[in-house]
């Protein structure tokens, strides 16, 4: 099996490496972060030193990192992958799991393409733990054909997928995705301290609320860190759903769209951080409720 390259090795990267190695790949992790290519290191991950030295091992680089802008520095950056391969008349597939904004992607990707890099966009939607658990749905934009090539790869990241279109469509889906789950997320945190504050339990309330027409699979992944405020090992971000949501916001303004629940919702995000919850998991929304009196 072909060496399979990890840009970032945060929680996303980690599961989509778990995934290649289960999966019989060999897989060379990268990460800004010392601790974090440790990390990954004992996922039996290879540590590479540089993007560069990735693009000389790897045909395949699969991104996993923050935000569009360091989307962008690893394809077109100082030592990315664009630059690596300049004169040198070869080819690299890089598949980009980040939620990004749809239109620069898009335009990166036509962009990378004169220089050698073949791009596709596979933002998935689940928790890092779902993810490793094979249970993420994969978000498809780029070359069909392309998407097809790297059918192996993406069988092991997300067996479930949709093809959506051109690069961007991926992430357009991703963010109404991400506004739904995110929306929910609030109601089950709103439904859990008003619970709470009319004298149920909210750890057995949680238990009624499942077993009712309220139902989502949101009370399976993240009812319980809400019931016992345990926050602290995060499967996702408070930060990364701010970084969303403020996508979401942008793109909904630009199409002349106001989207007024995902306003508030930003605005509690805002307050976690402004608390220093931005590492916590983003089931701590529950507790910029609570702050609301």
């Amino acid at each position: 099996m072909p060496a399979i390259g990890i840009v970032g090795a945060g929680l996303m990267g980690s599961a989509c490496a778990l995934r290649l190695k289960q999966a019989g790949f060999e897989v060379c992790g990268y990460d800004v972060e010392a601790a974090k290519l440790a990390a990954i290191e004992k996922l039996g991950v290879r540590p590479t030193e540089s993007i560069a030295a990735m693009v000389e091992r790897c045909a395949v680089l699969v991104v996993c990192v923050f935000d569009t802008g360091q989307v962008e520095q690893v394809v077109e950056g100082e030592g990315g992958v664009a630059r690596t391969l300049f004169g040198k008349n070869e080819e690299r597939v890089v598949i980009c799991t980040s939620t990004c904004d749809p239109d620069r992607l898009a335009a990166l990707a036509q962009r990378a393409q004169a220089r050698g890099v073949r791009f596709l966009e596979a933002p998935i939607s689940g928790t890092s733990r779902q993810v490793a658990e094979g249970k993420g749905v994969g978000l498809i934009g780029g070359e069909s054909v392309l998407a097809e090539r790297a059918a192996r790869v993406l069988d092991a990241i997300c067996p479930r997928r949709h093809y959506l279109g051109a690069v961007g469509a991926g992430s357009r889906a991703k963010l109404a995705v991400n506004l739904i789950l995110g929306l929910n997320r609030a109601a089950l945190a709103e439904g859990l301290v008003f619970a709470e504050r009319v004298g149920l339990d909210p750890v057995a309330f949680l238990e009624v609320a499942r077993g009712s027409a309220a139902y989502s699979q949101i009370m399976d992944s993240k009812g319980a860190l809400m019931a016992h405020r345990e926050f602290r090992s995060p499967l996702s971000r408070v930060d990364q759903s701010l970084k969303d949501f403020r996508l979401m916001l942008a793109q909904a303004s630009a199409k002349g769209q106001e989207l007024p629940f995902a306003r508030i919702y930003a605005a509690m995000l805002e307050d976690c951080v402004k608390n220093g919850e931005a590492e916590w998991d983003n089931a701590a929304i529950v507790e910029a409720i609570r702050r609301r009196g």
